[in-house]
Formats: C-alpha cells, structure tokens, sequence
C-alpha cells in the first residue's frame, strides 16, 4: 500500500498526511510534486490543505492547472481513491470531481477549532471505518470553507447520499451543514475538517485514524 501527497508551492499540510498516514499507521507515503506525472505504484493520492500558489484569484483555482492533476482526475476516473482536505476539497471543486463551491466563511473570520461532525459513510470507500450516525471530532483551520450549491443541486446530493459529512454545529455557514462530500462512486472524498491531525494522541484525538485505515483493507 502506497499513498501519493500531492505538494503545491503553498502546501503546508503534506507532512501532517505524511505523518498520520506513515508514523501513525505504518502507511508509506509518496510526495508528489505539482510539476510530476507519475503516479504509477500509487494505490490512493491525498491533496492535502495548505495555500496552493498562494490562493491567488481563488482557493484551489490555479492549482486545478497543475499536471499532477491531470494525472489524479484520469486516476479518479479509473476508480483510483482520492482524498482532498481543506484546501484539497477546494481544488477537487475547481477541478470538477466534486460539486459546488467553497467560499468565503459565513462571517468572515479564519476559523481554528475542533469540529464535531456525523459520520453517513454510503457508499464513500474512505469512510467504511465510521457508522451510520456516528459523531466524530476533526479540527478546523479555514477562511473559505463556506460549502455553496444551490437548492437543486443539494437535494440531488442528498438524495443520492454523497453528503457523507455534516457539522453537529455549523461554524462556516455552509449549505446543508455540509464537511464533506463523496462523488456518485464514492471513490472521492472531499472534507474541510483535518482528519491527518486527529491521528496522534500526542496532538489531541484519534478520531481520524479510521479514515487512513481503510487504505489497510
């Protein structure tokens, strides 16, 4: 088992991933360069959170052009597992595999607080290790993770269970009370929360592991 981490100029959570998925859970870890193609070897791929190229014009926009991506969207589209969190789930937006838009939070402010979320696995490979209605603890660390779609497109989402995690509070303002989402397949998993630092107890909480652990089979 090999877990590619995508690297941005700006990434500053790729170690976090490195961390959690290879010091926690014995998971080895590929860095994967923004300019790279090869991902061959690889049996799932985290972009992980960070200021990908600064966030300039918008979170995730740029980075969406980087020839990894290429690489990890023809990868999602044969079924290969991907995981985006925080500034991740924002590219996976922009980059089409998920839905809808992250913006600006609800009150303006950078948020960096442990979130209580429910846990709707469906069909998300990433989240068989959780149960139906089970509550969660992941931190926070966003200023746009406001999760937008319009009435329709929520009620599509909703309806076909790719709303696979919700804020038992909202912080942000986001639709639907929505952390993260699944693409119809479930191999894709985007989420604002940072299950990477809920992996070390030395850092407060293991909530996370399960998440990582799946890759174990």
């Amino acid at each position: 088992m090999t877990l590619g981490v995508v690297v941005f100029p700006g990434s500053n959570c790729d170690r976090d991933v490195q961390w959690a998925a290879q010091g926690c859970l014995g998971i080895e870890t590929r860095f994967l360069w923004h300019e790279q193609r090869d991902l061959s070897g690889l049996d799932a791929v985290v972009i992980p959170g960070g200021f990908s190229y600064g966030d300039y014009l918008r979170c995730g926009a740029i980075a969406r052009f980087a020839p990894v991506l290429e690489e990890v969207k023809a990868f999602a589209d044969r079924g290969g597992r991907v995981l985006g969190i925080c500034n991740g789930f924002q590219v996976l937006t922009e980059m089409g595999l998920l839905p809808g838009a992250l913006t600006r939070n609800q009150h303006l402010h950078f948020l960096c607080e442990p979130a209580e979320l429910q846990v709707e696995p469906g069909r998300c490979a990433w989240l068989q290790g959780y149960s139906s209605g089970q509550r969660v603890t992941f931190p926070i660390a966003h200023g746009e993770g406001r999760y937008q779609a319009d009435a329709a497109l929520l009620k599509q989402l909703e309806q076909n269970g790719q709303v696979v995690l919700r804020y038992s509070r909202n912080p942000n303002g986001s639709v639907g009370d929505v952390a993260g989402l699944t693409n119809a397949q479930g191999n894709v998993l985007g989420l604002m929360p940072h299950p990477e630092r809920a992996c070390d107890p030395a850092t407060g909480g293991v909530d996370g592991r399960a998440l990582l652990a799946t890759l174990l089979g």
